[in-house]
């Protein structure tokens, strides 16, 4: 019934999935200084709200990629986003009140937003051969920077122009539309139709489990530079949330460019192991800078923190391909489950321990030197390189 092109819109669905959790995951942070206001929270308070979201997909990541092995991804994919959806409405008509109601409801808008991951990346696997799954992953993943700079350009404007009830709105709209848009377009693949491998659960993997971690821990800049660029720049440096919302768009444009350049190379031979050992050790080096840099010149600084933030994004790719590929066949949710789980974990944590750190030195300086210092730790985690078959081969 469905051709081989079909394949496109297959990905062009999983994009939009991503891009419609992605503009909340990451656009709700950047109103941070907004909400601080509304809601009346502290600086603290304001950091374990914002990481609600990520312990939301954190817990629940795992337990969505069984049941996309299980149920089949459109099936998953479609309750996410419906009550995702749905979630974001009742937020916009019911206002929230209580710090500790509006941290409910971001655990529950990432542990529902959260089924997307696994779900819209099974489906892409299933689509592409490996030789293309490189770039075919990639450009899911730069949905995420690409929905997330949708969310940082539009909703810090509707949060202190309009309020956050509609806010809330165009996130629900994002969800439902694109959940009629799976509904018609995204063909049901059951777990039955993918022959599983004789290969035991990739959760008793330790390569994997050091892939899924050393992950976690690159992502820690990229977190630390979405959830409190736009708190640094008020506090220490007098600017307002424009800045730091330039420092995000570049961070997730620039880095969703980077994704795509370096799924296509390892399309072509390239080792993603090594690829992303590479992209660990530049992250470290110019978030070392951005710590050096945290009293100089407000440029030199934002120079710093977007091109940090810039290659922090732009290994997601590489990671997700490579940690579905190590599963094998018909156990790929499971994967990208615990892959979703770690680097969400690493999500709810960072913004949640940056204040600690901030209250334990009063010092900008140290929270951008513990930024860098994590990627560093993750080069050796990651497993070594491992032979790829042929291009011509993988591609056949």
């Amino acid at each position: 019934m469905y051709g081989p092109n079909h394949r496109w819109i297959v990905l062009s669905l999983g994009v939009a999935a991503q891009a419609s959790f992605s503009a909340m995951f990451s656009g709700l942070p950047v109103t941070g200084i907004t909400m601080r206001a509304d809601y009346h929270l502290s600086t603290a308070q304001l950091g374990l709200v914002l990481g609600c979201l990520g312990l939301g997909v954190a817990i629940s990541e795992i337990a969505w990629g069984l049941l996309t092995d299980k149920y089949g991804d459109r099936r998953i994919l479609l309750t996410g986003l419906i009550s995702t959806g749905t979630l974001m409405a009742l937020m916009a008509l019911v206002p929230v009140r209580s710090m500790a109601a509006l941290a409910a409801c971001m655990l529950a808008a990432g542990a529902l937003g959260g089924s997307v991951n696994g779900s819209s990346g099974r489906a892409v696997m299933t689509w592409f051969a490996d030789g293309r799954r490189g770039f075919a992953m990639s450009v899911r993943q730069t949905a995420i920077p690409v929905g997330g700079a949708l969310g940082v350009a539009l909703l810090p404007w509707l949060a202190g122009a309009y309020g956050f009830a509609l806010v809330y709105g165009v996130l629900a709209g994002f969800c439902l539309l694109t959940a009629a848009a799976t509904w018609r377009w995204l063909p049901a693949t059951e777990a039955g139709a993918v022959i599983r491998e004789r290969a035991g659960s990739p959760l008793r993997r330790w390569d994997v489990w050091r892939l899924a971690l050393a992950t976690a821990l690159l992502t820690v800049p990229q977190f630390a530079v979405l959830s409190f660029s736009s708190i640094f720049l008020h506090d220490v440096k007098g600017e307002g949330v424009a800045l730091a919302s330039l420092i995000v768009l570049i961070a997730q444009l620039g880095g969703g460019a980077a994704r795509v350049w370096t799924g296509r190379l390892s399309d072509r031979g390239g080792d993603r192991r090594t690829w992303i050992k590479g992209i660990g050790v530049l992250i470290a080096v110019v978030m070392a800078g951005a710590a050096v840099l945290t009293h100089a010149p407000t440029p030199l600084t934002v120079a710093a923190l977007a091109l940090g933030g810039l290659l922090a994004n732009a290994w997601h790719g590489l990671a997700y391909t490579e940690i579905a590929v190590m599963a094998g066949p018909g156990r790929e949710g499971a994967a990208l489950g615990l892959e979703g789980t770690t680097l969400f974990a690493a999500g709810f944590l960072t913004p949640v321990l940056i204040p600690v750190v901030l209250v334990a030195t009063s010092s900008w300086t140290v929270v951008w030197a513990l930024a860098a210092l994590a990627p560093l730790l993750a080069v050796p985690l990651a497993p070594g390189s491992r032979r790829r078959p042929a291009v011509a081969e993988a591609r056949a």
